[in-house]
């Protein structure tokens, strides 16, 4: 498990890569370093990044203390939105590559990467993930490409954008509006078409989670 400093450090790097829009691929050429390397250290699994961290600091335009949580003020606040926040509260959670993927709906728990992410409590954050979403159903509200930050849950509100598995098959991202007997999905996209299902028919779905952010893509 890391320490509260190592967390504070890989929450900074993190967050400058995604402020200076660098690359995963980028940030790892540079260091010579593959990408499951990089992505074992910012799931917590090694910190073998701390031998680089002279690299990681020149690459980034940062001092190795601001890295280290040493200092607070090395950033140009005109030049960045790097926030510090309590670093007990920030978690690495898991991005998968689909949206079924973290359910277990037809599709491997392949995770692709991981997001740093100010959450409550840690019983809060083990039951988050987050997913790279794909189509533009829900476009403009989420892009090709965004990620979306998602609580599991087995029921939502109506009105709430929620993940939801068709069939025990598909699982989509939709607006769950309810009725007295009827469950209906609405995409954004105006381009597709609202789903009704009416009677037994509801039972067709299961409610996996609600999305509680949407993390744009740069």
């Amino acid at each position: 498990m890391l320490t509260e400093q190592e967390k504070l450090t890989l929450t900074r790097i993190i967050g400058l890569l995604k402020e200076k829009k660098i690359s995963k691929r980028e940030f790892c050429q540079y260091l010579n370093v593959s990408p499951s390397n990089f992505g074992n250290w910012v799931s917590g699994r090694n910190t073998s990044y701390m031998k680089y961290i002279h690299a990681i600091a020149s690459f980034l335009d940062v001092s190795i203390d601001y890295l280290l949580g040493k200092e607070n003020a090395t950033l140009d606040a005109d030049k960045t939105n790097v926030v510090d926040i309590e670093q007990e509260n920030v978690y690495m959670i898991p991005v998968f590559e689909s949206v079924s993927a973290g359910f277990g709906a037809l599709a491997h728990d392949v995770v692709i990467d991981y997001e740093p992410l100010y959450i409550r409590s840690e019983s809060e954050a083990k039951e988050t993930i987050c997913i790279r979403v794909k189509g533009d159903s829900m476009f403009p509200l989420i892009d090709d490409g965004d990620t979306i930050q998602v609580h599991k849950q087995t029921s939502v509100d109506s009105g709430a954008i929620a993940v939801v598995l068709l069939d025990g098959e598909e699982a989509l991202v939709k607006k769950v509006i309810y009725g007295e007997t009827w469950i209906e999905l609405h995409s954004i996209n105006p381009m597709y078409k609202t789903m009704r299902f009416e009677n037994e028919n509801v039972l067709r779905l299961k409610v996996l989670g609600q999305v509680k952010k949407i993390i744009k893509i740069c």
